[in-house]
């Protein structure tokens, strides 16, 4: 079968000169059910985001245990082929699947207790990123633990659901953060216009929250009309922010707002410690963005020190997400496409064929780039639709 894999990689994960990398499409061995709870699965399509272009062009991507190779991709959405009776899922099924499988670490609380999102030792293992294959190629085989049913009306969207999955785990935590007082959000403020950053924008809309994108993109992009089309406010960082503090703390000031959540989806970390002024009182700063580096700036570090301590304010950091937040972003996306029709479809502004790839320049993506294994005209055909469908709600 074919699948697309990034070569020239360094076995037991040593860093690899990026000019050594090649991404390439490969035939390789089309996988196998091995044990009674491995599923096979043909891939229909699969998402590209951030840390696929890393992998391809910075010292990132860590290939299986003895190898140099690595399939890239991590947001799938595939058709079961073949299961075994008590799995809970049968041929013809539409299904995502997770992305972290668990450390072997006796003293890794959370992963002995399937919470590998929030691993402590560091190996754990991520498909298509750290150690394991990812969902790039025609089939995969993986263990039904780790497969989320994709509902039927949430096909032409589910392959954002690992994406989503990842805003979903934030609002579940600042539910949780926020039980230690009285809490009545009216402001949420998106650091962004990147695919995290514009679902994230569509779910505070969900919430009904007030949204404010901020975003370096120029105001006539494809991103910012999206925003405003979901209700939200988009504003271009750096123009005209009224004040001669922080740009967004001054932007904020002079339009009257509190921020109560900001979700930073940028990974730009300057942008971060700016968003620890700009964050309104008893309020939640959500860092969801990385970018390898090594820069280093300089901070008012009291100011931000007393504004954390003597405003009751919370800086959490999220990667990952578990299964309970798939299957509430499969809700939530189902929620965005009835509320604001047709702005999922617009999110992905690139689709390409499994041999297009190869030569994919990743900075000329529009918003978001989608690969289709299998022409999306064609999914029906492969999807059953008897039995009962999977429904979701929210998990908290």
């Amino acid at each position: 079968m074919k699948a697309v894999r990034v070569t020239g990689l360094v076995p037991g994960g040593a860093e690899a000169e990026s000019s050594a990398k090649r991404l390439e499409l490969c035939e390789v061995v089309r996988p196998e059910r091995r044990t009674p709870s491995d599923v096979l699965v043909r891939v229909l399509c699969v998402g590209l985001d951030g840390t696929d272009r890393e992998i391809v062009t910075e010292r990132y991507g860590v290939p299986p245990a003895g190898e140099t190779a690595l399939t890239i991709g991590h947001e799938s959405l595939g058709v079961v082929i073949e299961a075994a009776a008590d799995s809970f899922l049968k041929p013809g099924d539409a299904v995502c699947a997770l992305v972290r499988r668990p450390c072997s670490d006796p003293d890794c609380t959370a992963c002995r207790n399937g919470q590998q999102d929030f691993c402590e030792s560091g190996r754990y293992v991520e498909r298509g990123i750290k150690g394991a294959n990812g969902y790039l190629s025609e089939y995969y085989v993986e263990d039904a633990k780790y497969l989320v049913k994709v509902p039927l009306p949430a096909l032409p969207y589910g392959v954002l659901a690992e994406p989503q999955s990842i805003v979903e785990k934030v609002w579940d935590e600042v539910q949780r953060i926020q039980q230690r007082l009285v809490w009545q959000p009216k402001t949420a403020v998106v650091l962004g216009s990147g695919p995290l950053g514009l679902l994230a924008a569509f779910t505070c809309r969900c919430l009904g929250l007030e949204t404010i994108v901020w975003s370096k993109s120029s105001d006539d992009s494809a991103g910012a009309a999206l925003v405003r089309d979901c209700g939200a406010v988009y504003k271009q960082a750096g123009v005209d922010s009224g004040s001669d503090a922080a740009p967004l703390s001054g932007y904020l000031r002079q339009a009257g707002k509190r921020a109560d959540l900001i979700f930073e989806c940028t990974g730009y970390s300057p942008l971060a410690f700016e968003a620890m002024t700009a964050l309104g009182p008893n309020g939640v700063l959500a860092l969801l963005g990385v970018t390898p580096g090594s820069r280093s700036i300089e901070i008012p570090a009291d100011q931000v020190n007393q504004g954390l301590v003597l405003e009751n304010k919370c800086v959490l950091g999220s990667v990952n997400a578990s299964r309970k937040d798939f299957e509430t972003g499969l809700f939530r996306l189902q929620q965005m496409e009835a509320k604001f029709p047709g702005l999922l479809g617009r999110l992905v502004t690139d689709r390409l064929r499994l041999e297009a790839v190869p030569g994919l320049d990743f900075s000329r993506i529009g918003i978001k780039a989608a690969v289709d294994l299998v022409p999306p005209e064609q999914w029906a055909e492969l999807i059953s639709g008897t039995g009962s469908d999977a429904v979701y709600s929210f998990s908290v």
